[in-house]
């Protein structure tokens, strides 16, 4: 029974990513057509809303190439190690009251934990390819995400210290509405930190197409290239999911199916705030994107931990 579980679970979390990618890309091309002063698509269906029926069979049937120096297995292999971590973190998140596909007692941590081993999948990726940019784009993207866990981390465990708990839907219970106000450093931390996680921009640095030519994802092509796109919005989904139930309420705010649809809007609005800043912002550089990680969000993070546990012991 828990393999038939977890079978369906798997299978649901991969629909839900392939389908929130699909109208992800399509809202990413509205959004920065709109701030470029252009309309984006808008030939094939309503505001070209068909476009992705279009792009999909094309990358699914476009020739898989494995270049001829590459170690093919773990070539072939390693989006997966991108995307399935992605996939499994969406397990501990709390979509209804009292309810998580996976209600863990360390939900918390198994969120945080899980998608960082997608760094592997990108390590891997870029060395399989025995290519000197790709390399470079996978060290970056090593150096980057491993750095930025720890102040997305940090901020994080000051809402699991206003619960005390790190199961989700505990936290969920325990929410307050005056949380928001008292978290609201550590929201943006979390925030900003899940974009350079995702190796979006202005934090994309380890694809830098004028420089590294897509970096650690050069070489791929066709439906190997759509797994890492489907990991990187699969990213975005799963992290506004979680931002918008643990610091900003999710469906607590009004009772039944309407908090459901209060927390889908919600986690939008972090979607298309995130599509935002990568088309508004220049890309930093590497000193910049590792010093803001260490000298800004780390002790921004910290001081937002330590009002947390003041108001938590007070309380």
């Amino acid at each position: 029974m828990t393999l038939i579980w977890g079978f369906l679970y798997g299978l649901g979390a991969v629909m839900l990513i392939a389908g929130g990618a699909v109208i992800g890309v399509w809202w990413e091309r509205k959004v920065a057509g709109r701030i470029q002063m252009r309309l984006g698509p808008q030939q094939i269906g309503p505001a070209g809303s068909l476009q992705m029926i279009a792009d999909v069979p094309k990358l699914l049937f476009k020739e898989d190439i494995v270049p001829t120096g590459a170690d093919r297995p773990i070539f072939k292999y390693a989006p997966l190690a991108v995307f399935a971590p992605v996939a499994m973190s969406a397990a501990v998140i709390p979509f209804w009251a009292g309810w998580a596909p996976l209600d863990s007692s360390v939900g918390v941590l198994f969120f945080l934990a899980v998608p960082s081993i997608g760094v592997l999948g990108v390590v891997l990726s870029a060395w399989a390819s025995h290519n000197t940019l790709s390399t470079l784009g996978g060290l970056r993207a090593g150096a980057q995400m491993v750095s930025y866990e720890v102040p997305r981390s940090l901020s994080v465990l000051s809402v699991v210290v206003l619960a005390g708990s790190m199961r989700p839907t505990e936290i969920m219970d325990a929410w307050q509405w005056w949380w928001v106000p008292l978290t609201f450093v550590g929201f943006l931390v979390y925030f900003v930190a899940s974009i350079a996680e995702m190796n979006r921009g202005p934090f994309d640095l380890p694809e830098a197409e004028s420089e590294l030519v897509a970096g650690y994802f050069s070489d791929y092509s066709g439906f190997r290239w759509a797994i890492f796109m489907m990991g990187e919005y699969g990213a975005m989904i799963t992290a506004s999911l979680f931002g918008a139930a643990l610091f900003l309420g999710g469906f607590r705010w009004l009772p039944g199916v309407y908090g459901l649809l209060v927390y889908v809007a919600v986690a939008s609005v972090l979607i298309t705030a995130v599509m935002w800043v990568k088309w508004t912002f220049p890309r930093l550089r590497q000193d910049q994107l590792m010093s803001f990680c260490w000298t800004l969000l780390t002790p921004l993070a910290l001081i937002q931990l330590v009002l947390a546990g003041v108001v938590a012991l007070w309380l």
